[in-house]
């Protein structure tokens, strides 16, 4: 049901035509990115964060991992992921196929900066077998981000 919901959010928005339905999972960086044909780096993954005002998402490039002390200056609290049921329960979306778009209110969405070297970045579009390929400044906008911040740093190979 939810690529469904994701669908219909980005057909309003005129982008239906750019979802990517897979017959094999891409839950992981690097089963969405064999799946799209792309590098890691560049399907970005949504990470979703608690905080007291309901949660908070950050988009990030599927090479990069969260700074804890770059996140606690950017937001002021500590870096402490939802739990599986708590995502599905406060956004719609299983983890695996969280996107950044068509979200309640009361979630925050940053994109980091990691994003920035690349010309389309691919996030999920509402399952563990979907994407949506988008340029950054798309992905800002659909997702209606309220900046981009700088809180991750490279995954060590």
């Amino acid at each position: 049901m939810s690529v469904q919901r994701a669908r219909g959010f980005l057909e309003a928005q005129g982008f239906a035509h750019r979802v990517l339905e897979f017959d094999a999972s891409s839950a992981t960086v690097e089963l969405a990115a064999a799946a799209v044909g792309v590098i890691p780096a560049r399907i970005a993954k949504t990470l979703s964060f608690k905080r007291e005002e309901g949660c908070l998402l950050v988009v990030t490039a599927g090479d990069q991992k969260i700074d804890n002390a770059k996140f606690k200056e950017a937001f002021g609290c500590k870096a402490k992921m939802l739990t599986p049921d708590e995502v599905r329960d406060q956004l719609g979306y299983e983890v695996g196929g969280v996107c950044p778009f068509d979200l309640p209110p009361t979630v925050a969405v940053y994109l980091d900066d990691s994003l920035c070297r690349f010309d389309a970045v691919y996030p999920a579009c509402g399952s563990a077998s979907s994407a949506v390929r988008l340029s950054c400044e798309e992905l800002f906008a659909l997702s209606n981000a309220r900046a981009w911040v700088d809180v991750s740093k490279e995954i060590a190979s």
